[in-house]
């Protein structure tokens, strides 16, 4: 049976400043999208992005990231919480905040980006679809090291104990999110970002692979404790998933047939 080693959530503390892992784990998500980013725009050339322009996206991103992470949070999760008890929207600190929810930011965010320089919304988010997994990985590593969004429990052989949280063995769902929509999700963009598709495509790709992935990873996390399972026994996070996964595929055939027809 494993046991979660129940990391230190703080990894520097100098005196009163104190440095938590999953800060840092944010903070790696965003050199990652920088690294990324110049990376793949030497290797595309012909798309036309610069170091500044990267910078800029990353700025835009982070905006999109905090604001529709938290509102996302507030509005998917726990309306009447927060319709109760409007000035803890914004109190961060205490934690909560919606991968679903910073998505629709960062569209938002991008398509601003796409009206400041000219330049098409979704070339944008074609352009951005392959920087955001490994930065999804460095987030969803934070929260196995926090020991925080359990899995349900199981009997398998890999299955973990929490001891922060009772003594049950579980799935580590946190490590499932890491492996499948970190890294296996940025493997399958950055090869097929590699060549020139139809616009639109790479962002439909990103729908569909996350979606997927996440509605998958789903069946081993433990549902939240105010949410419970839905309706037809599925999370709030596979709900979230469909849209993502239909909107996806509705793209890539829209992709597809504007390119033919081109």
């Amino acid at each position: 049976m494993l046991v979660h080693p129940q990391f230190d959530p703080v990894a520097i503390a100098i005196g009163p400043l104190a440095v938590r892992w999953y800060g840092l784990m944010y903070m790696a998500a965003f050199i990652l999208f920088v690294i990324l980013g110049r990376a793949h725009a030497r290797r595309r050339p012909e798309l036309g992005w610069n170091p500044q322009q990267i910078d800029d996206l990353l700025f835009y991103g982070v905006l999109g990231v905090i604001l529709g992470g938290r509102l996302g949070y507030v509005l998917f999760y726990k309306p009447a919480y927060y319709l109760a008890h409007p000035a803890e929207i914004l109190a961060v600190w205490q934690g909560g905040m919606a991968f679903h929810g910073g998505f629709l930011g960062v569209l938002v965010a991008m398509w601003v980006f796409g009206r400041r320089t000219r330049r098409p919304w979704l070339a944008v988010t074609d352009f951005i679809a392959p920087l955001v997994p490994l930065g999804l990985a460095a987030g969803r590593l934070g929260n196995f090291i926090n020991g925080e969004l359990v899995g349900r429990a199981t009997d398998l052989p890999w299955g973990m104990v929490f001891p922060q949280v009772d003594g049950i063995p579980r799935h580590p769902s946190q490590l499932y999110q890491f492996a499948l929509e970190g890294v296996c999700l940025f493997l399958i963009l950055w090869w097929f970002s590699a060549k020139p598709r139809p616009r639109g495509l790479i962002s439909a790709v990103f729908l569909i692979g996350y979606g997927a992935f996440r509605f998958i990873a789903e069946f081993g996390r433990e549902p939240d404790d105010f949410l419970g399972l839905l309706t037809f026994g599925m999370s709030m996070g596979q709900w979230l998933s469909l849209p993502m996964i239909l909107a996806g595929i509705g793209m890539a055939m829209w992709a597809v047939k504007r390119d033919r027809q081109d």
